[in-house]
């Protein structure tokens, strides 16, 4: 059985080279080309942002595992959220499993809370189950909340938040309840979804036995790492500064704490008929949080660190670019394209001319200097109705020489369009494209981001009264 891992090289990804490489032949996607993985047969390069590159890496695959979080960002100047970004990769990946008749995927989401108020974290979780099937391929999603491990990046920011404050004052969402699992849980469970085909697609919950609060699992943390900590709770839930409490003392990124911390809002609890059935009860948290930092001592510095959420990614002077909008309903991608090129020289009061040289290729000329600022040249073959792409082939702000590309894709079923720009490798210098090139996108974008939102009100006003009839 041919199983390939998106996400390999992450801390769940690697466990899993060590607990099934021997068995199963395993087959890591990476975005650095060369990248080795203990107990994978092979390594391929993939960026999950090119569709193109997720079907050729899925070639040959049985079964997939998706372990990918977009939390950071992915190119030198990143005009997008981090649920977006993690839209599009797993819409790309689904239907890369589609073209190459994958059985099954298996992902590794977040627990949800029984209230049903998600942050945008847990939000991007759930699109992201939801994106994984939307081709129709039987995704297993397994949800846990934070997963005990030496490299993971909730285990280390808390181990140093306990080993660098010798007290601390703890906002209110120390007290949330939550249940965290064991990373051999973890891996258990994709082993057993990847073996067992008998288990029905759907969600399973994993996590320990028994909830426990935030500010109880620091106290055990200091209690197992033989420190003593003073903790003293306030009852307010400053979302920001606890953000910048926690960025500070751990020297983790700004873009990997924020949205964790807009998760502990609301328990994330295991719920008992939804809990994935090992064989067995799962370990303890004493038990986990004991092998982490077992395995924390043990591991070489330079193994933590490069795992850490210090660590940075190089990154060239690149662009990535992604709106969310409100799609008009029955419309398809193509339809979507069109609008944009005849409405931006409308919109921008005839200082922006678009020329068709055929029927879906576009210049975009302005008018006062006859200038050709950019040149869009279609991609039949890799659209479809639920994607037009566009390839960045040139004009004076392009360099128009490598992979720059710009799409419009439908999300899931909810009616959202992703417009996109990839590996964009502006021609004017980058401290010039920034202050200019790049704002006027974000620009443009909105307000056609409003101008789709006004045809799709004007259609359900239009609708209603045939409705009633």
């Amino acid at each position: 059985m041919n199983v390939v891992v998106a996400g390999a090289t992450g801390f769940v990804g690697r466990a899993l080279g060590t607990a099934l490489g021997d068995e199963t032949t395993l087959i890591g996607l990476s975005r650095r080309t060369g990248a080795v993985i203990d107990g994978y047969a092979e390594t391929r390069s993939c960026d999950l942002f090119s569709r193109g590159d997720a079907v050729k890496a899925l070639k040959g695959a049985d079964v997939a595992v998706y372990l990918v979080h977009s939390m950071m960002p992915s190119a030198r100047l990143t005009q997008a959220n981090f649920q977006d970004l993690d839209l599009l990769c797993a819409l790309n990946f689904a239907e890369a499993c589609q073209r190459n008749g994958v059985r099954k995927i298996v992902y590794l989401g977040g627990l949800l809370p029984e209230s049903g108020e998600l942050s945008p974290h847990l939000e991007s979780r759930r699109e992201v189950e939801e994106a994984l099937g939307s081709t129709g391929v039987p995704v297993i999603a397994l949800r846990a909340g934070l997963v005990m491990g030496a490299e993971g990046s909730s285990f280390q920011i808390m181990k140093r938040l306990v080993q660098r404050l010798p007290w601390m004052l703890c906002p209110s969402w120390t007290k949330t309840k939550t249940q965290p699992t064991h990373l051999l849980d973890v891996v258990d469970a994709i082993a057993l979804s990847l073996r067992d085909e008998s288990l029905e697609a759907g969600s399973y919950d994993l996590g320990v036995e028994e909830p426990i609060s935030y500010l109880e699992l620091l106290k055990t943390t200091s209690k197992e790492m033989g420190v003593k900590r003073r903790f003293w709770t306030v009852p307010v839930f400053s979302a920001r500064l606890s953000r910048r409490w926690v960025c500070v003392t751990t020297g983790t990124p700004f873009a990997l704490v924020a949205p964790l911390i807009e998760s502990l809002r609301e328990p994330m609890l295991v719920e008992p008929e939804r809990r994935f059935p090992l064989g067995r009860p799962p370990r303890s948290l004493l038990e986990a949080l004991r092998d982490a930092l077992k395995e924390d001592e043990e591991a070489p510095a330079e193994s933590v660190a490069s795992s850490s959420p210090q660590g940075k990614t190089s990154r060239r002077s690149l662009v990535r670019s992604v709106q969310r909008m409100t799609m008009p309903e029955d419309k398809k991608a193509r339809w979507v394209a069109k609008e944009y090129l005849a409405w931006l020289p409308t919109t921008l009061q005839g200082l922006i001319k678009v020329e068709n040289p055929t029927e879906e290729d576009a210049k975009f000329i302005f008018r006062p200097l006859g200038l050709t600022l950019l040149i869009l040249s279609y991609a039949p073959k890799q659209s479809t109705q639920r994607r037009a792409l566009f390839k960045i082939t040139g004009g004076f702000l392009a360099r128009g020489d490598g992979p720059d590309r710009f799409e419009f894709r439908l999300g899931t079923e909810d009616g959202s369009l992703l417009t996109a720009v990839h590996d964009f490798s502006p021609r004017l210098p980058w401290w010039l494209y920034r202050q200019t090139q790049a704002r006027f996108h974000l620009h443009v974008m909105g307000r056609f981001s409003r101008h789709l939102y006004r045809i799709s009100t004007r259609k359900e006003k239009s609708a209603q009264p045939e409705m009633a009839a």
